[in-house]
């Protein structure tokens, strides 16, 4: 890649918010874009977290594109090698490999003002783009907490998604730090080789049995043979967990019930009550991510496993103090802590139209227009942006919402024409944010008691969408241009931002006159 080089459209990420993007992108009839990745492979967070028992927690058929089904999906809930593949697949199919620059990580994007685009410093050079598309994703970037004497540990210590492969766990004594998604699938794949693990646990996780399954032969022939098998299927799937947003989000003591199924299935394997009370959670389940998985309580009730109910507090040496006091031998620290979430590290490599970084401008919370775009940011869009995500169902459904989004964005630059930006208005992005939040507080992430990764510092919840994916599609169906304002570039510079709405129904008018004429 050249000094300078410029771009209709720069995608940040390769997972599947990057490559769906692409995909919309050439779709549009839009070539002129490249896919700015940090590795050297595709796939995202599915190429990141490699650990053993990976997997995802939504069934296979709805954790995919709808514009690329998958067919030949091996299980119900696939692995994370599957996954990849698939993403890998995608890329193929849509022909994405010449647009995609791997090991070039963006450093800084600086919006320039006087010439209405973006300046990209990547690791391999600079260029600039018309339009950014930031699709890092969320779930990208670890987080490991500060514990006095980490530094000084031993033995092995690494996080979930930057597995050691080289390391061997066998007649290791092993820690695990969290009780999170990762964490409840390492357990019992690390288990059996230990001499012993020790599993750190701030706050007990609701389970439910997964209800994973080899998909039959005749299943697969079927859904590549009638390819509407697979789409009922998929359809399916959706709508059951469309159904079951209202308890979420209106109704939380609707929960109970599903509280006595993730008892029952505490009960089938955890028998010692001392145990079995310090795995029972004391808030409403639906607060915190409901965990999948029929192996984990097996394998706590294993005699090589011990469950301390507190957090890492201290490392002395190979000595790990919990916050309870209790002490444990360790020869390897496997931090299963999540990742930075409302805190995304891309928003510190983001300056915007008054000079501040993104991360400045969201210093009391993360906000955005409609999941997208942000106040002082032209010209640039997330995917999985704030109040985006989903307690219940598949992010792939609020991944193409937004595609929908930013392909009449694109349009909407087109008929605009020229040199031309649009800016979304601070009052249209407080006034979707504030009744995000107003609806925020019947939820089960706000009322049912407990402190989940969806929190920000200031506690509110700038992760989960308070509604259905249906609800969001149709949110995000086009660009309400009133929300926005045009920025255009005149002799003097940047001029003053004009009314979009406006702006374009002008075009539209001298588009029409010309054709009269």
């Amino acid at each position: 890649m050249g000094q300078r080089e410029h771009v209709r459209v720069a995608v940040i990420g390769s997972g599947f918010g990057g490559l769906g993007a692409a995909v919309r992108l050439r779709r549009e009839g839009i070539t002129d874009f490249v896919v700015l990745e940090r590795a050297d492979s595709v796939g995202g967070t599915w190429r990141d977290n490699s650990y053993p028992g990976c997997a995802c927690d939504v069934p296979s058929h709805l954790y995919s594109f709808s514009f690329a089904p998958n067919p030949d999906w091996p299980r119900t809930f696939s692995g994370q090698q599957h996954i990849r593949a698939y993403l890998e697949h995608v890329a193929d199919t849509f022909r994405l490999r010449s647009h995609i620059r791997l090991n070039h990580e963006v450093l800084m994007m600086h919006w320039d003002k006087d010439e209405l685009r973006w300046e990209i410093e990547t690791s391999k050079g600079t260029l600039t783009a018309d339009v950014v598309v930031s699709a890092t994703g969320p779930l990208s970037d670890p987080k490991i907490p500060e514990i006095p004497g980490l530094a000084d540990f031993p033995g092995k210590v690494f996080h979930s998604s930057r597995w050691d492969h080289d390391y061997d766990l066998r007649g290791k004594r092993v820690a695990m730090i969290g009780t999170g998604a990762s964490a409840i699938q390492i357990v019992p794949s690390i288990q059996p080789e230990a001499a012993k693990l020790t599993l750190f646990q701030r706050t007990p996780p609701w389970v439910l049995p997964r209800m994973d399954r080899a998909i039959t032969g005749a299943e697969r022939w079927l859904h590549r043979r009638l390819p509407f098998t697979g789409a009922a299927r998929r359809g399916l799937l959706w709508g059951i967990r469309e159904l079951q947003v209202s308890a979420f989000t209106k109704r939380p003591n609707e929960l109970g019930l599903i509280e006595s199924i993730a008892k029952r299935n505490m009960g089938r394997s955890i028998k010692d009550p001392v145990l079995r009370a310090r795995l029972t959670p004391s808030y409403r389940i639906g607060c915190k991510r409901i965990l999948l998985s029929s192996e984990y309580y097996p394998a706590l009730a294993q005699p090589n496993v011990d469950v301390v109910a507190s957090g890492l507090a201290e490392v002395r040496g190979s000595t790990l103090v919990a916050a309870d006091g209790t002490e444990t031998e360790a020869d390897a620290i496997i931090f299963g802590t999540g990742f930075r979430v409302t805190d995304m590290p891309i928003a510190e490599r983001v300056v915007g139209a008054d000079g501040i970084t993104l991360a400045e401008a969201w210093k009391d919370g993360m906000e955005s227009l409609r999941g997208a775009t942000a106040a002082g940011f032209p010209n640039w869009m997330t995917i999985i942006g704030p109040n985006t995500g989903l307690g219940n169902s598949s992010m792939i459904l609020m991944i193409e919402s937004q595609l929908n989004y930013l392909a009449d964005y694109m349009r909407q630059l087109n008929v605009l024409g020229g040199r031309a930006a649009l800016a979304a208005r601070p009052s249209a992005v407080h006034t979707w944010n504030r009744r995000v939040q107003e609806r925020m507080e019947r939820t089960v992430w706000k009322s049912g008691g407990c402190n989940s990764w969806y929190l920000d510092a200031n506690g509110r919840n700038t992760t989960l969408w308070p509604g259905t994916t249906g609800e969001f599609r149709r949110a995000t169906r086009e660009v309400d241009l009133a929300e926005y304002e045009v920025v255009r570039v005149s002799a003097k510079g940047a001029e003053p931002a004009v009314d979009a709405e406006s702006a374009v129904e002008g075009v539209e008018s001298a588009e029409s006159a010309e054709a009269v004429r």
